[in-house]
This record gives structure tokens, sequence and C-alpha cells, in this order.
């Protein structure tokens, strides 16, 4: 069975962000405790400027609705820029921490100079975000959707062109499907997102997809570029028989396909989501602080959603000196997230898929270590 690895990158190109949050609590020492909140929480304040992967966006808003009550006097600000633009920020020290839609490698020296930026000290690397890429689709006359691998890969590479193709009628026997053009839409920037689903796509059919694991789109391919999530998300609301992919969370109230799993069917929910990564081993590269994973795309588990986004939270185990505010808030930010109520609403608002009881705590685990000098 292939195991593939993730490899995403966005640039920046949406607007920054501004969240309101309220920070958890400090320990006496001065560290900042972990979780929903503490007594000592509302003696925060400060000001905690982060951002990276756009995909985490709605997850962000869901994490900061449930987050502002505890102290009002921590400002903090996600900028969505993309997972690229929040490596580059966090490596650079201009944020504290990131949200990134890959771990780091050495690929091009990222996880060196990220283990630099943290005094020598490997960063960590956490999954908080675990979501479906949906394949949204608007045609006419047809409410629901099934597409096998291939016939997914055909069409994005523009080797199927009509919606009443034999392929797609083959997956669809029951549909009235339109004599009509398909109008495929793609991201036009560097997209994390596109990173993961051209992975999926040369993994399980890489004779109809040859491009491999790319995240800029080939002009060769075709297809009708849009500058980001929303981007794509309103071409194909606004397109005439469109298809796209996105994010779940941000998927609009779009129609959205089921993919070829085995022998079934299966549609992007958490819960599905989330089953992938109990079938998919950690990483080559992974440690007591980096919980990363390579993700089976090939898996024939019942109810298992294969296209999915598995975002991870980028910080230092430590900081200090002119980091030390920061630093702080960072450990008190990200032990909510992770938090049992953290995980809860960002399922509840944003349709992310909770993490397991078992991986949870071993992510807060990681945080609650995070020392503040």
């Amino acid at each position: 069975m292939k195991l593939t690895h993730l490899r995403r990158a966005l640039v920046p190109g949406l607007a920054a962000l501004t969240l309101v949050l309220t920070a958890c609590g400090s320990d006496d020492d001065g560290d900042t405790g972990s979780g929903s909140g503490s007594d000592d929480t509302a003696s925060l304040s400060g000001t905690l400027a982060a951002g990276g992967a756009s995909s985490q966006q709605a997850a962000q808003e869901a994490w900061i609705a449930g987050f502002t009550a505890v102290a009002p006097d921590v400002t903090v600000t996600y900028d969505p820029i993309g997972s690229g633009g929040g490596r580059e920020n966090f490596i650079s020290a201009a944020f504290p921490f990131a949200g990134s839609d890959s771990y780091l490698t050495d690929d091009e020296g990222e996880l060196t100079a990220a283990t630099e930026r943290c005094g020598g000290e490997a960063p960590i690397e956490l999954p908080n975000y675990v979501s479906p890429i949906a394949v949204i689709f608007n045609i006419d006359g047809v409410d629901e959707l099934n597409l096998s691998p291939d016939t997914l890969a055909g069409i994005f590479a523009g080797k199927i062109t009509k919606w009443d193709d034999k392929a797609i009628a083959a997956d669809n026997p029951d549909a009235k499907l339109p004599s009509a053009p398909i109008d495929a839409v793609h991201r036009s920037d560097e997209s994390g997102t596109t990173g993961n689903f051209t992975n999926y796509l040369s993994t399980v059919a890489s004779d109809a997809w040859d491009a491999g694991e790319i995240e800029i789109w080939p002009k060769s391919y075709g297809g009708q570029g849009a500058q980001g999530t929303s981007g794509v998300v309103d071409a194909v609301k606004g397109g005439t028989n469109s298809i796209g992919y996105a994010d779940a969370s941000q998927a609009g109230g779009l129609g959205v396909a089921n993919i070829g799993v085995g022998d079934e069917f299966v549609g992007p929910t958490a819960e599905a989501a989330a089953k992938i990564l109990e079938v998919s081993p950690e990483a080559e590269g992974a440690t007591d602080t980096a919980l990363i994973f390579d993700l089976d795309y090939n898996t024939t588990e019942s109810g298992t959603y294969p296209i999915v986004l598995t975002s991870y939270l980028l910080a230092c185990q430590s900081y200090s000196g002119d980091e030390a505010e920061a630093g702080e808030l960072t450990k008190a930010y990200l032990g909510y997230i992770v938090s049992e109520d953290g995980q809860a609403f960002g399922a509840e608002e944003a349709g992310s898929a909770p993490l397991s009881a078992d991986l949870s705590e071993k992510v807060q685990g990681i945080i609650d270590g995070i020392t503040i000098e």
C-alpha cells in the first residue's frame, strides 16, 4: 500500500483576519496554563500576532468565538496568508506560532531553519485541524454526484470534458446528467489545498493524473483559475455546470461529491475525514514533539473519506527574552485550541474533525511542556 506525505504551501493573498481572543491562565511560575481557562486567565494581556494556513480560517473564527469570554485583554491576530507564508514568518520569528497545511521537512531547508529559529531545539509540530477537501459542484439538475478516483482525476486533468461522459454516467447511473461542458475550477495561486488534492490524485489515479503532486496548477490542464479558497467557491457558485475543490468548512452550501473508496462512495463529513488518521502511520520524521502523519490515500476502510487536509500548529519548545510574553500567550492559545472545549467548538462551528482522545492527550502534553523564561 503506497503511503504519501503532505507537502503544501499557500502564498499571501487573503486579507488579514483580526481576531480578538482571550487566553488561558498562568501558573505560579509564570508559565501559561493550557486547556479552556483557569483562575489566572484574566491577568493575561497583550497582543499575539500569528497566521498561516487559510484552510484554518473558519476554525480559527470558531475557536475565537469559544475563547473570547475568558480574558478580553488579549488581542490575537491570525492572518490567513497561507501555509507557505505562515512557515516563512514563523522561521523569521515574525510569528511566534503558525498554522501550516504541511509538516516541516528539509526538502527546502525549512526544518533546519525552524530549529535555528527556536534556539537550536526542534520546533513542535502538532495536528490541530482535520477537514475533508470537498469536491464542490454546481450542475444543472444534479443534486447528488458520485465520482470514482479515475473519473475525478480525468475531469481535472481536462480529459473528461462533458458532464454526460460515459465515465461520469457509470458512477451515477440514476442521475440526469446534462450534455454540457464541464467548467472545472482550480486554484490560481500556489496552494496547499492544491498540493493535497493533487497528491491524492497522483496516488490513486496516476494514469489519469500524470502531473504528480503540485502546488501550482499546470496550464496544459486547462480549467478556470481562481484566487484562494473563497475565489474557488465563488467561481463554482457563480458558474454554470461547474466543479472545484475547497476545504469542506468553506463549501458555502454547494453540492459536495461522494468519492469512491473501495466498493462505496463516501461523502466529506468530519467523521469520515477523521478516520484517515486512524488508518495512517506516523511520518518517518515523527518525534516526541512532532506528531506528524503520512496519509494513506489508498485506504479501502469503510466510511473513510480520503481527500483530507490535516493542518498543524508550529511553535517553539521554549520562549525567552523579547519573545517571553508572546510565548506565554502562544502557550495559552494553543492549549485552548486542542482542549476538549476547543476541539468541540471547532467541530460544531467550522465542521473540523476533532482529534481522537488519545491524540489530543499527546498534543496537550507537548503544549504543557512549553517553557517561558
